[in-house]
This record gives C-alpha cells, sequence and structure tokens, in this order.
C-alpha cells in the first residue's frame, strides 16, 4: 500500500483535500473543537511528516498563499473604517505593544537562555511579534467582523507584521550590498507611492467598473484581480503580498456592502476552498517527531512559544485594562494576536538565505523545527480563545435590552415591474432589513388582469425567479407572488396584508408631466389607501457607488409615528454603504435625530444641516452630485407634518432634480401598533379579493360590450 504513497494524482489530491474540508467541521464538531484546528491536524496527519498521503507540492504552495491573502482580504473588506478612524490612537497604541514587548521577551530569552547570536535573536524576536489573524474565519462565522476589539486585534496585527516586516526588512538588507541610507530611502518612497497609487486610482477604477457592468461574475473576477495586483506590487516593493491585500480590502470597503451578494460570494469562496488550502498546507509542514529528538528541542519549542505568547497575551490584556474593556474582550484581542503561521514560515526561510559564515546560515534546523511547532502551539490557543470570547460576547450582547427593538414581524414587500432597476431594488430591500429577525422578503409581481395576462405573468415569473437567485446569492430568504388583478394598488395592498409586511420598496414611475401625473393614479391610490411606510426609488447609477445620502427632513417629522422607522432603514443604509448621510432640517428634528444615530448607530458617519423653510428644498439641488441619493421625507394629507408646500413636490423634483439618485419615503402613520383593520387572515383576505376581483373582471366586461 504505501507504494502508492504519496498520491501523485491531481484529481485524488483534490478530492483528498476536499474530504478533509467535509469532514474536518463534522468531527472537530462532535469533540466542541473549532474545525480550524482540525484542518491543520489533518495537514499534520496526511504530510510528509504523517502518514506521507499528500506532498506538499506546487498546488498547496499556490492555493495556500490565495489563502492567507484572502483572509487579510477580508479583514480588510470587513472593518468598519470610520471606528477605526475613531480609535485610531489605540489601534496604535496596541500595535506598538503587540509587537515590542514580544519582540524584546523573545529576543533577551534567545540570547540569554538558548544561547543565539544576537541576529538571530533579533530575527526569531521579528517572527514573534508579528501574527497571523488566522482565526478571523471563527470571527466571520459569529458576524463579529466590527465589534471593537476585534477591529483593534486586525488593525494592531496589521501594525506589528508592518513593523516586523520593516525589521526584516533592514536585517536582510544587513547582509547585502544595499545597506545605506539610500537603500531605505528608496525603499519608503516606494511604499510611499504604492500607498498614493493605490488610494487615488483602485477608487476610480472600482466606481467607472461597477457603474457600467453589474455581471455578478464580472465584478467578483475584477475584486479578486485588484487584491492580487495590490499583492504582488507590495512583492515587487520588498514588503509580504499579505500587507497588499489587507490595503486592497481597506480600499474596496465602501464598495462592496457587507449584506450585498458580491460580498456573500467573495465569502463562500475563500472560506469553501482557499482558507482550508492555507490550513491544511500550515499543517503538513509541522513535524512532531522532531519533540523527541532531545531536551534540547523540548527547551527551545517551550521557551519559544511560551515568552513570544505570554508577550502577546501581556499587551492584550494591558491593552484591554487601559481602554476599559471587559475581561472577554481581552481574550478576543489575545486569541486574534497570539497565532503564527506562513507569516513565520516566510520570515525563517528568509534567514535561512542569510550566510553568516561559508556553509553556516543565520537560521539553523533546531531554530527552524521550533519555530514549526510552535505554530502548532500557538494555532490551536487562538482557535480555542477565539471561539470561547465569541460565544462570552454573543451572549452578552443578546442579554442586553436595547431601548428600540424593531417589531418582530419586521417584513418588507419588494414590488418590482421591470427587470432593469429590479436587481437595485432588491438590493436596496437588503440593506434596510433587519438582520437579526431575518424575516424573509417578499418579492410581488402584479399583472394587469387582461388579454395580455398569460404573456405578463411568464415575464414576472421569469423576473422573480433571478431575484430569488439573487436573494439566495446574498444568503437572504425570500418568498415571490405573482398576483392577478384589474387594479394595480389593490393588488399590492391585498398581498401586502397577506404576506403580513410593515413597508413596501418599489420604483418610482418616471412622467414627463407634473402634478398630478408625477405620482400617478395607482401611486397615489396605494400611499393613500395604506398607511404603512412606502419608499419610492429612482437609481441613476448603483447603490454600492454612492458617496454621500442627503436627507430632507420636513418639521414636525418627529411626532410621526413612523419617524424611527424611516430613520433606522436610512441609518442601516448608510452603514452598510459606509458612505456619509446628511440631514437637511429644523434643529428641534436635528437633535432627536443626533441622539438616534448616536446611540443605535455611532458608527455611521452623519451630519446636520439647518434648513429653516422647506421653501430650501431647490437650492439643496446645487450640493447633489451624481454619486448622492438624495431622500425626502414627504407626508399624507391630514398627518402632523404635511405642510401646504407638498403640494409643490412634484414639480420643484422634476425641476431640480432630474437626472439624481432619488428616494422618497411616505412615513409609517401606525408605528409599532398593530393596526385592526389591517389584521385580515390568509382565507378571509383572498375571499375578499375574489370576489372584488370578480366584481371588477364583469364591470370591465360589460364597458367593453
Amino acid at each position: 500500500m504505501m507504494a502508492y504513497f504519496p498520491i501523485s494524482s491531481p484529481t485524488l489530491i483534490f478530492f483528498v483535500v476536499l474530504l478533509i474540508i467535509l469532514l474536518a467541521p463534522i468531527i472537530m464538531g462532535k469533540l466542541r473543537i473549532p474545525h480550524i484546528i482540525g484542518m491543520v491536524l489533518a495537514g499534520m496527519l496526511i504530510g510528509e511528516h504523517g502518514l506521507n498521503i499528500l506532498e506538499r507540492d506546487n498546488s498547496f504552495e499556490l492555493f495556500g498563499k490565495v489563502g492567507l491573502l484572502y483572509i487579510m482580504f477580508l479583514a480588510g473588506l470587513e472593518m468598519d473604517m470610520e471606528s477605526v478612524k475613531k480609535n485610531s490612537r489605540r489601534i496604535l497604541c496596541f500595535g506598538l505593544l503587540t509587537c515590542l514587548v514580544p519582540l524584546a521577551l523573545t529576543y533577551v530569552t534567545a540570547i540569554w537562555l538558548l544561547d543565539y547570536s544576537p541576529t538571530a535573536s533579533f530575527l526569531l524576536g521579528c517572527i514573534m511579534a508579528s501574527n497571523t489573524l488566522i482565526a478571523y474565519p471563527i470571527i466571520s462565522r459569529y458576524g463579529m467582523g466590527r465589534h471593537p476589539s476585534v477591529m483593534l486585534s486586525v488593525g494592531a496585527s496589521m501594525l506589528s507584521l508592518f513593523m516586523a516586516l520593516m525589521m526584516l526588512a533592514g536585517l536582510s538588507a544587513s547582509y547585502g550590498e544595499q545597506v545605506g541610507g539610500w537603500f531605505w530611502l528608496f525603499f519608503l518612497l516606494k511604499f510611499v507611492a504604492f500607498c498614493t497609487l493605490s488610494i487615488w486610482l483602485i477608487p476610480k477604477a472600482t466606481r467607472y467598473f461597477l457603474r457600467r457592468y453589474s455581471d455578478a461574475v464580472m465584478q467578483f473576477i475584477y475584486v479578486l484581480s485588484v487584491m492580487f495586483l495590490s499583492a504582488s506590487l507590495t512583492e515587487a516593493i520588498g514588503i509580504e503580498g499579505i500587507v497588499g491585500a489587507f490595503l486592497a480590502g481597506l480600499i474596496l470597503n465602501r464598495y462592496i456592502p457587507h449584506v450585498s451578494p458580491l460580498m456573500n460570494r467573495i465569502e463562500f469562496i475563500g472560506n469553501a476552498i482557499f482558507i482550508p488550502y492555507f490550513l491544511i498546507g500550515v499543517g503538513m509542514l509541522i513535524n512532531v517527531s522532531s519533540l523527541f529528538e532531545g531536551w534540547r528541542m523540548l527547551g527551545v519549542v517551550a521557551l519559544i512559544a511560551f515568552f513570544g505568547t505570554f508577550g502577546k497575551a501581556l499587551a492584550s490584556y494591558a491593552s484591554a485594562l487601559l481602554f476599559r474593556l471587559t475581561k472577554a474582550e481581552g481574550h478576543m484581542m489575545f486569541g486574534l494576536t497570539c497565532a503564527h503561521a506562513a507569516g513565520a514560515i516566510a520570515m525563517v526561510m528568509v534567514g535561512m538565505r542569510l550566510e553568516v559564515s561559508p556553509g553556516h546560515y543565520l537560521v539553523n534546523n533546531e531554530m527552524l523545527n521550533g519555530v514549526v511547532i510552535m505554530i502548532l502551539i500557538t494555532c490551536i490557543i487562538s482557535t480555542l480563545l477565539t471561539e470561547k470570547a465569541a460565544q462570552q460576547i454573543t451572549l452578552s450582547s443578546m442579554q442586553r435590552p436595547t431601548a428600540t427593538d424593531q417589531p418582530a414581524n419586521e417584513r418588507v414587500l419588494l414590488c418590482v415591474k421591470y427587470p432593469d432597476i429590479a436587481p437595485q431594488l432588491l438590493e436596496l430591500a437588503i440593506m434596510v432589513r433587519n438582520t437579526k429577525q431575518n424575516s424573509p422578503l417578499v418579492a410581488l409581481n402584479v399583472v394587469y388582469d387582461d388579454q395580455q395576462a398569460a404573456q405578463h405573468r411568464e415575464a414576472g415569473l421569469r423576473l422573480l425567479e433571478r431575484l430569488q437567485q439573487r436573494a439566495s446569492a446574498a444568503d437572504v430568504p425570500m418568498q415571490t407572488q405573482v398576483r392577478l388583478s384589474t387594479n394595480i394598488a389593490n393588488g399590492i395592498k391585498h398581498a401586502f396584508r397577506e404576506f403580513g409586511c410593515t413597508e413596501i420598496v418599489m420604483g418610482m414611475h418616471v412622467h414627463t408631466d407634473v402634478n398630478p401625473k408625477f405620482w400617478g393614479e395607482f401611486l397615489q391610490s396605494l400611499y393613500n389607501g395604506l398607511n404603512r411606510q412606502i419608499v419610492l426609488t429612482r437609481f441613476i447609477q448603483p447603490l454600492n457607488t454612492l458617496r454621500r445620502i442627503q436627507v430632507v427632513v420636513p418639521s414636525r417629522a418627529e411626532f410621526e409615528p413612523g419617524f424611527h422607522c424611516w430613520l433606522e432603514r436610512l441609518a442601516r443604509m448608510a452603514g452598510n454603504l459606509d458612505c456619509r448621510i446628511q440631514f437637511h432640517g429644523r434643529e428641534e428634528s436635528l437633535e432627536l435625530i443626533r441622539q438616534y444615530v448616536n446611540n443605535h448607530h455611532p458608527s455611521v458617519r452623519a451630519e446636520y444641516t439647518f434648513m429653516a423653510h422647506w421653501n430650501e428644498l431647490p437650492r439643496l439641488a446645487e450640493q447633489v452630485r451624481e454619486d448622492h441619493m438624495f431622500v425626502v421625507i414627504t407626508a399624507r394629507k391630514g398627518t402632523i407634518s404635511y405642510k401646504n408646500a407638498l403640494e409643490r413636490l412634484p414639480q420643484e423634483l422634476m425641476q431640480h432634480f432630474a437626472g439624481k439618485n432619488l428616494m422618497i419615503i411616505f412615513p409609517d402613520q401606525y408605528g409599532s401598533q398593530k393596526e385592526e383593520s389591517m389584521t385580515f387572515t390568509a382565507a378571509q383576505h383572498q375571499e375578499e379579493s375574489s370576489v372584488y376581483d370578480m366584481l371588477a373582471r364583469w364591470l370591465h366586461k360589460k364597458e367593453r360590450l
């Protein structure tokens, strides 16, 4: 049997890897061990130092490198940039501590206890100063990418890694002929030029691409191309590619909403293939048998792992104490920053190429084996501690009640008809829905019951099928219905009640005339006969390219029952798009809006501008750019915030805001209270609907005769 191993067939190699990816979570789940450890242990078992089933060939080099880049890229994509800016001092402080403390402890240990040379001790200190976010997939699974302790850990990890790589570059240069001030000046200029060019060019190219190409595959390939190009450019400069991948993730952060289908595809591909490949490849490097070579080897491993990990723990818990964080958040910071993986291997490989004297290199086999075993120990500590901390933080957040809980039956009705704007309406509905409730979206296509009803019904079914595929790509449940009706508004209202929806999202019907045809008889009938929140939108460019949301709030809007409802939806939208939101209104309204946003969405970048009178609406047209969304909070007649100036709204919108992204919101008039007149059972409503439709068809037929 051993003659057939290691397996050389590419098909069987890929099958064995897929089998590990499939079985590791199942087996580790039964043992209550994070499945990441299972991937590493499986790599040890099947590698050349284990059963020698697979050889660590070029495929593991390729996919493992991609997996490491993917981890850093996802870390950049999932960071809350506004919170990073607010906590930049904390990140800087924690980054310096988690880099310098392990570096100092390991350096002293290597010189005094292991009798290493100063240069070898400094290299070992650089290795322990850096870390790899190997436990980050656990964070993604718990949806904690924007938690403060996670953002501090990710930012500090990148800072410590960058500092370690800079010190390693200096150490490597000291063995060459390029040592000197000119080398460091040229190196710094290259890095600054790369960062400047990336920050200037990538956003422009991304906005251009996303505005013109909506194909899901093309967008995914474009994002990966940016990641690999950025990583390869940093490697050309002399820095590890993970720095470039992380920078690409930070730059693309605001163009890939966290609840979008594109983000779902990126995470799915990484977590399904590339990241497991990287973890298995790390396990294949570990040689446990080296521990039994003697007491000297055991001492090297114990000292390296203990003092390096102790330094990370000291930095993490000292920072948590300094920043007044909880014990669980301190565990999270330590768990994320204590692991070492391919980055440590890369640094050791650099040391193995540095020749101290003829035939003698800076890193010997003893240090190599010690670092590799240390990787296994720190990976186990990191995954176990991160899993435990994530559970503790999640449970503690669930126990804290919020001041304004959303209604338990929150459900969005998505009215679609035109295939060109339906995907954008779906993206908007996904952004404003409550992800904690995970209520399904309801997509509705109402077909007028005439001679072409069958043809229109087939087109509606095809449209809803495509939308359901998009919703599934974003992991969002969706119910669909094509409804025949002789009155479009009645069809929407009946479906709204049957499905127990709480709000409507639909596209605007563009008319060439002004009031009253701006709304159309169908829409007027809808918002006059249904007193729940209705959101009308007109898209000129994709949502994820918006840079600012400008909201006009009428006076006394805070007295409407649906005030917090539309405010919550807009705050969710701004948070998911990571764009600024600017409110225009009276001081009393803006103060309540400011309090709500600060208390419930502190990461949203909100601005507040005083607007004395509704007559100032045309003046705002000068401030609305092509990449802005202009939102008007209007009111129904007879409500407390309605004013006569709203009668001119259609004319002003068509005259001053033509060609702009537009959203009009009719606020909820019932808030969280139950509307008695709308509590129909499905059977009662279907009976009523059938009677109405039969009567309407009879009248329509009589008119034709």
